[in-house]
């Protein structure tokens, strides 16, 4: 099975802002492969079942995304997963809106999502998939948080279903080739 982790805030005050990428994507995927977010456990939302032939769950946590690594960590114990075995999917304001980034592991690159997920875990060893949000220049952090928390333009919006797609895609090629086949295809 693949765990495959889509990093947001729960609420729906949070649905379209860019700190909610990875529900975004993950909401993408399910819909378009038929499943559903039937299931509550480990603190998150579930949709289990197969994409092309893969044994999946989907997980939307549902603790803030600071605590992110509660859920990941009782998820890998429910279902008796590794580290390898997972892949989070989230916002990276280092990236230009729809940029994607395939890293195999590392640290968190200062992303207190995967801050908690490497702490829960005790290891830095899973797949994630950066999607690029931008970022506004000469922000502070507390402008930088005021810009993740707010939702996307217009304008972004136009943008923002070929960037699910492709996302949905880049994870089609992660279950299918593995990930250094879509590290080739998709980190530009």
């Amino acid at each position: 099975m693949k765990l495959i982790v889509g990093l947001g805030n729960p609420g729906s005050q949070y649905a379209q802002n860019r700190h909610n990428m990875g529900f975004q994507c993950l909401n993408y995927l399910a819909k378009a492969h038929g499943l559903a977010y039937t299931i509550k456990a480990g603190k998150a939302r579930l949709a289990t079942g197969r994409i092309n032939g893969h044994e999946v769950a989907l997980a939307k946590p549902q603790t803030f995304m600071n605590l992110s690594g509660e859920s990941v960590a009782s998820l890998m114990a429910r279902f008796r997963l590794r580290p390898a075995d997972i892949l989070v999917v989230h916002d990276d304001v280092d990236l230009p809106l729809g940029r994607l980034r395939l890293r195999p592991g590392g640290g968190s690159g200062g992303h207190r999502g995967l801050e908690s997920i490497i702490r829960a875990v005790g290891s830095q060893d899973f797949t994630r998939l950066r999607v690029g949000v931008g970022r506004p220049l000469d922000t502070g952090e507390g402008e930088l948080r005021d810009y993740v928390l707010s939702d996307f333009s217009t304008d972004e919006r136009e943008t923002l279903q070929e960037v699910l797609q492709r996302v949905a895609e880049t994870i089609l090629v992660i279950l299918n080739d593995g990930i250094a086949a879509a590290m080739n295809r998709y980190n530009a």
